[in-house]
């Protein structure tokens, strides 16, 4: 069966957001692909290490930050290679990660200013991916995704 990463909070049935709220992912199509198992869920934030809550991040650059400054860009790196080991050891056909993150955003990311301003741009985990050449969608692009899954 064909495996499929995707972010933990999409996944849901644990909590695992920076703000300990829910964005499970309720589409027919997603929830199908759940029920088969073909899901592998990760947060490459807490498997780097950082808790639940956790204090709001942004890509500033090369680096990641908290809205205080504090670099957190180490535990964004471990939970990245974390990210692709897991997506490499279950030999996924792609991943659907949470859009604007600064680990799992595939399109848009928070500019690094705290100011609720998005730019184009991809977070550090799926940045890892596509590296490796993994296709990476978002939860925006599952139509996409289910065509590239029926190939």
């Amino acid at each position: 069966m064909k495996k499929i990463l995707v972010s933990e909070c999409l996944y849901g049935g644990r909590i695992v957001r920076y703000d300990g709220g829910e964005v499970p992912e309720n589409d027919a199509r997603f929830l199908k692909w759940k029920a088969e198992g073909r899901l592998v869920p990760i947060c490459p934030e807490v498997f780097g290490g950082l808790p639940i809550p956790r204090p709001d991040s942004q890509r500033v650059g090369d680096k990641v930050l908290t809205g205080t400054g504090k670099d957190v860009t180490k535990e964004y790196t471990s939970g990245a290679t974390e990210t692709l080991r897991l997506a490499q050891e279950h030999d996924v056909v792609f991943a659907i990660m949470k859009q604007d993150s600064p680990s799992c955003g595939s399109k848009f990311i928070y500019d690094g200013t705290f100011t609720d301003t998005k730019k184009e741009g991809q977070g550090l985990a799926v940045e890892y991916l596509r590296n490796a050449d993994f296709k990476v969608f978002s939860e925006d692009d599952l139509d996409e995704a289910e065509r590239l899954l029926a190939k």
